[in-house]
Order: structure tokens, then sequence, then C-alpha cells
């Protein structure tokens, strides 16, 4: 097609999230072209991305990119690019669990992995996080399975399981589970957890915001002054947290916490940073399930525990539930997370090729995108 570069891939929606998943060998190796052609696949910057792939959401604003690993024990790799609606950023300093959930059946169905007659199993390594990931997807005959009776709040129907099996999470961006040495902290007044497993957050109570912790989108995203109260509490745990100036990053990502009042373990309401999440990161509630379990922190303050080792903590959120499968080892201080298990669903929607008009991308070449 004239005037247009031509890209396959295969648009998914996995958990909660959407968006397409590319082989890195059909992306240009270069950072700063690769980002280009994301930038332009989406249809970013632009707030309705209506030249693109992107559906005007951060949710549906994301790639993942997939190559056969290298790595001994390793299937495939695996990096999250969040890219960004109104700005020119493709930002790959956060992992995202949901679109994870879709690298399993896209590593089997490109022929990276061969599918056993059951259940086969996919180790991936994240290569936001330096961690690793068992994902156990149903496989039938040898044939990848999307249908089944698995349901996951905040997707419409039922669909396979997908199990994750978290494992090195701990530390996944700072190399430590509190990276500020401390379960909690004051910022601005305010009481914060700055915790990283799986997803660097900071973590508050919500009634310390005037919150009841149980707002929808409607409430937060449209209270700008809330929002920007949160923006300098968050800009000033970045740099507690190691990770310096984080203006124009989405990590570390925000929790605002109340007591369940579901029948779960807490109520979190994720922000991403800068809008409430329809209803919860995979990554972020493995850390917020952390948090729960650690003495001192804002979460173990109010949260209901299940007992028992492996646990499986429920996290409430504004569409439902999601649970995480947490094993740990250790109290307070010392304590470590073994595994975080969470059962996702995944489906494709369109595979095809891609075509990206050239002269955007002679634009933007003029005027570099900012890669985080």
């Amino acid at each position: 097609m004239h005037g247009h570069l031509s890209i396959p891939c295969l648009v998914m929606r996995g958990g909660t999230s959407k968006g397409p998943y590319f082989k890195a060998e059909d992306l240009p190796s270069d950072v700063a072209s690769r980002d280009r052609i994301l930038l332009a696949a989406m249809g970013s910057p632009d707030l309705r991305q209506i030249d693109g792939l992107g559906g005007a959401d951060t949710l549906t604003s994301k790639v993942a990119i997939v190559s056969k690993s290298k790595r001994p024990g390793v299937d495939v790799d695996y990096l999250f690019c969040q890219v960004d609606i109104s700005r020119p950023i493709v930002d790959t300093s956060p992992s995202c669990g949901n679109m994870l959930s879709g690298v399993g059946p896209f590593a089997i169905e490109m022929g990276y992995v061969k599918a056993q007659d059951g259940v086969t199993p996919v180790i991936i390594y994240d290569v936001n996080t330096s961690s690793r990931i068992e994902a156990l997807i149903q496989t039938p005959g040898g044939q990848v399975n999307y249908s089944g009776d698995a349901q996951i709040d905040g997707v419409p129907g039922s669909a396979a399981p997908v199990v994750l099996n978290f494992m090195d999470i701990v530390g996944s961006k700072s190399g430590k589970m509190l990276p500020t040495g401390n379960a909690m902290d004051n910022i601005n007044g305010i009481d914060v957890s700055c915790i990283d497993v799986a997803m660097p957050m900071i973590m508050m109570r919500a009634t310390d915001f005037g919150l009841t912790g149980y707002e929808g989108r409607k409430e937060i995203d449209g209270n700008k002054e809330l929002l920007a109260r949160i923006e300098a509490i968050r800009l000033e745990a970045g740099r507690r947290m190691g990770f310096g100036d984080v203006s124009d990053k989405v990590i570390p990502k925000v929790g605002l916490l109340a007591p369940p009042r579901d029948g779960g373990a807490i109520s979190s309401r994720y922000l991403t940073p800068h809008a409430l999440h329809a209803a919860h990161a995979v990554t972020g509630a493995c850390c917020v399930a952390t948090a729960c379990a650690l003495e001192g922190s804002v979460a173990y303050e109010f949260a209901k525990m299940p007992p028992g080792n492996p646990r499986t903590v429920w996290i409430e959120h504004p569409t439902g539930q999601v649970d995480v499968r947490l094993e740990t080892e250790g109290a307070g201080p010392t304590l470590n997370v073994l595994k975080a298990g969470i059962l996702r669903t995944a489906r494709p929607i369109m595979q095809g090729t891609l075509f990206v008009e050239t002269t955007k991308l002679e634009a933007q070449q003029a005027a570099p995108a900012k890669a985080a």
C-alpha cells in the first residue's frame, strides 16, 4: 500500500486490557524508530486516537512485543509498552499483567511454543520487570482454546482460564520490596506505603483525601484538585523510591485503599496513574495483596486477610473483585513473596496487517518522541 508501512499484528484482549501484539522481529530494534511506529499505530498523540488502533483509554492504549527467548528455561520474552494518549510518549518502565495474559496464547499461535494436549505451560520473561511468569494455557488437542467458564470482573461473558504464576517479583523496578526502607512514610502530610512487588506502587488511605474509597471514574477522574494533590505526592514518592523525575513515567502507580465491603480482603482504587482503572491491574493486585500481609503498611491497618499460606486474597475494585493466590515467608521487615498467582482470560480479536502512514513517521522523526 503506497505511503504506508505494513506490519503484521494480532489484536487481543488480555484480561481487562486490549491492544496489538507484535513479534519483536517485525519492529525496528532501534528504540526511537520503534516508538515512532507504536505512536502512529495507536493514533497518539490525540485524545480520540482516531487515526490508530488505540481506544482513547489507558486500558486500550497498550502494546505487547514478544520474541523467542534465548534465556535458559524461558520460552519467550515479553516487553510491554504503554502508549500515552495525549503526549508522544511510549513508557516501558511498568509491566502489564492483563496484557501478559495474552502472551502465552500468542506465543503458541505464532509457533514460539509447541502446544501440548491438555494444558501448555509457557515460561515468560518480563523484560520490564526482569521477572519470570509461568502461564498455564488451555490447549486440548494441541490447539489454544479460548472458550470456557472462567469469568473475571470487568470483562463480559466467560472464557478459558489463563493461570499466571508470578515469580521473582519482589523489587520489580527498584530491587527492594520497600524502596524507601520503610513500610510507611509521610509525604505532604499523608501516610504513604511505597511498595515494589510486581509493580511499584504508593498506597494511601482514601479517607485521607475526603473519599470513601468506593468511588468510580466519574468521581475521581473529574476531580482535578484531587488528582493534582495525588500527583504531587506521587512525584515525591517516585524520587524517594529511586526513580528520579517520574513526571513522564507511569510508575509508581497509585492505590487508594479502604476497608472491604463485599467480602474481600481490601478495597482498592487503582490509578494508572492519572486516571482510575476501570477494574484493577494484575501486577498492582499482587502489590496490594502483599501490602495487606505487610505489618506496618497502610493496607495492613484494615485488611481482612484469610488464614493460611498460601492464601487467596480478594481485592475489591470498581467493577468487582480480583483474586491473588499469595505465598509468602517471614513477617514484617523480613516478609518475602515466593509466588503470586492470578486467574485471567484472553481472546484474539483480529489478526492481520497494520498500516502506518510513513508521513507521520517522518513528522515524528523531525520532533522525536520521548521514550520513558
